[in-house]
């Protein structure tokens, strides 16, 4: 398990460096791995998202960590809310549409080329996609064990 935890904390990294520089070639500077992976998901069916809701797809625990991203976003004119009752419900503006739209292109264009995209490398990419929400929901279990676990 050591090898495969620093396996994904290497990962991690990698990813969370890629997405921060992918966003700055695609227009929009100084956003952290979790503005990116909110608004992205915020823009994902184009389709309004409460505050609990996408901190709950994205697995953040601390709704604080999602609300400051979302006004950020906001601040960039990258998302909107629109206040329903008490609840405030998240949706992409056409600016970030667009910058979403250039994050894919960027990623196409840099990421894309190093996969061959056949069938036999995108099973593979599938089965590991599903281990790895397998093991997410392991270390989720551990971490409410180790939480009510007495020392």
């Amino acid at each position: 398990m050591s090898e495969f935890e620093f396996g994904l904390i290497i990962a991690w990294h990698a990813f969370a460096r890629w997405m921060m520089r992918c966003m700055t070639a695609a227009g929009v500077k100084d956003m952290t791995p979790i503005d990116v992976l909110v608004l992205h998901h915020v823009a994902h069916r184009d389709t309004e998202k409460r505050l609990a809701d996408i901190g709950f797809v994205l697995n953040v625990e601390d709704t604080h960590v999602v609300s400051y991203s979302l006004r950020k976003l906001g601040g960039l004119g990258l998302v909107q809310s629109a206040k329903r009752g008490k609840e405030a419900f998240y949706s992409v503006t056409d600016k970030g549409r667009e910058t979403c739209l250039a994050y894919r292109d960027v990623r196409e264009s840099c990421l894309m080329p190093g996969f061959s995209g056949s069938v036999d490398e995108n099973a593979r990419i599938a089965e590991l996609a599903q281990l790895l929400r397998t093991l997410s929901g392991r270390y989720d279990q551990a971490a409410r064990a180790a939480s009510t676990s007495p020392l």
